[in-house]
């Protein structure tokens, strides 16, 4: 059964100044590239190296693309689609679709709300990094306890942590057009050149091509069924999926943009700066290491102690690691833009305040509650939610179980409440459904199944009972 769905709300925000027209990217190229910067993010470099090296390399990459040209594809589809038709933020659209669906818009809204905080104190972390560098002090990082002693500190990772907080701000702010997409146009750019510049560097090391060699071949000797759940997880997360973010950017998508054709570029763009990420990480640690794959442990370990100790043997490590943590910088920017984004939005749109009030208020917000996942790392080190410190809790709550959640759902409600039809009619508005086949297959049968897998495989893993 198909359920009769109609809009009976008219296409307007209520400002300070009266009523607006809601705002729209000015441009095809500045919408993807503010959806590809949400996408490349901390999960591409501090995640996506480690887990190739784990799980075979190049097997782990094959299998991360499929799932980002199906899974992936069939999911931002849908969000941006049902963002682009209601014309709303999270809350407003899945309420506008059905009415019992309103909790997967609330899933989604609270996801980026609760992520924010936490990620903008990782944020700070590369500032005080990146300036370390710069100033001529890098080489005093790899030290086995600078980064330990620094995160412990009360003060210091705060203030980094409000400065993160304040340039985000500054861009969000502005607008879709002039802050958002501005943004994304300039930072997008220089990221991408930055990338391509560190992993020619990075591959040019001495012992390098082992590492390439390793990150490229695919050995189906190194297949297990972890490694898909961890490529099927990575994808997930790495497509900024079920955060509110894309169903945002699809409400200020134009209706004559070819929204199918978008999807294919955001995700050439986020996996090209996945494998970039490759190129700049794996081949660096195995040339230091040895070819020790095991070296590449994941977040923080990666970022903040092993690649310091990466660069300090490198010729021009100063120089090579102040644009690594300025690439970096620009990589947490433009998914922390996102991320305020999305929450901005829904806050506009469900309490009816002028975009300026929105996100002074959600940036003061952002600062105090990341506070506890900052002192967590030192002074309140000691107190734990369910084994969790106040980092990791927030993290597993948001990825591990509210953004599966909100996913499933979705398929739930696109694939057989809507009966895909209203999603796919969204989508023909400005092209043909090249892909519509899968599309309907993937969202109807196959993800739902994917996601259940994801909620459960994190779960055992937040608990310790399995480890990627």
């Amino acid at each position: 059964m198909v359920f009769n769905f109609a809009i009976t709300y008219e296409k307007v925000i209520v400002g300070g100044n009266g009523v607006d027209k809601r705002s729209e990217f000015s441009s095809k190229i500045g919408f993807v590239l503010a959806a590809a910067g949400s996408a490349v993010g901390l999960g591409n470099i501090w995640r996506f190296p480690y887990l190739a090296a784990k799980y075979g390399g190049g097997l782990f990459l094959v299998i991360y693309l499929i799932f980002v040209a199906t899974l992936g594809f069939a999911i931002m589809t849908a969000e941006l689609a049902i963002g682009r038709k209601a014309q709303l933020s999270p809350v407003g659209a899945y309420r506008a679709l059905d009415k019992r669906f309103s909790f997967v818009g609330i899933i989604a809204s609270l996801v980026a709300f609760l992520i924010l905080p936490y990620y903008s104190v990782i944020g700070g972390w590369v500032i005080k990094y990146f300036a370390v560098f710069v100033t001529g002090g890098g080489m005093a990082t790899a030290g086995t306890d600078y980064f330990t002693g620094y995160i412990a500190r009360p003060v210091e990772p705060i203030i980094w942590q409000s400065v993160f907080v304040l340039a985000t701000t500054f861009v969000v702010i502005r607008g879709v057009k002039d802050g958002v997409e501005k943004a994304s146009k300039i930072l997008m750019p220089i990221l991408i050149v930055m990338s391509v510049f560190l992993s020619v560097y990075s591959i040019m090391q001495p012992g390098a091509m082992a590492g390439v060699w390793y990150f490229l071949y695919p050995d189906l000797a190194n297949f297990s069924f972890q490694a898909v759940l961890a490529a099927m997880g990575q994808m997930f997360y790495s497509l900024s999926l079920a955060m509110g973010i894309m169903v945002t950017y699809g409400s200020y998508l134009s209706k004559k943009d070819d929204l199918e054709a978008s999807v294919k570029q955001i995700e050439v763009f986020d996996a090209g700066i996945a494998i970039l990420a490759g190129f700049m990480i794996i081949p660096a640690v195995f040339a230091f290491s040895g070819g020790d794959p095991t070296m590449l442990n994941k977040g923080p370990g990666l970022m903040f102690v092993t690649l310091p100790k990466v660069f300090e043997s490198m010729g021009l490590g100063s120089i090579m690691g102040g644009a690594f943590f300025l690439l970096v910088l620009f990589a947490a920017l433009t998914s922390s833009i996102s991320l305020m984004e999305a929450v901005v939005a829904t806050v506009c749109d469900q309490f009816k305040w002028e975009r300026k009030k929105g996100v002074i208020i959600v940036a003061l917000l952002t600062v105090l509650i990341g506070i506890p996942s900052s002192l967590g790392q030192g002074v309140w080190s000691g107190i734990h939610i369910f084994g969790f410190n106040f980092l990791d809790f927030f993290d597993f709550i948001t990825n591990s179980i509210l953004m599966p959640v909100g996913a499933f759902f979705t398929c739930i409600l696109v694939g057989h409440v809507l009966e895909t039809k209203l999603i796919v009619d969204e989508v023909k508005l400005s092209s043909p459904f090249k892909r519509e086949k899968l599309f309907i297959v993937m969202i109807k049968y196959i993800a739902p199944l994917c996601i259940i897998g994801i909620l459960i495989s994190s779960i055992l893993e937040a608990l310790g009972v399995i480890k990627y």
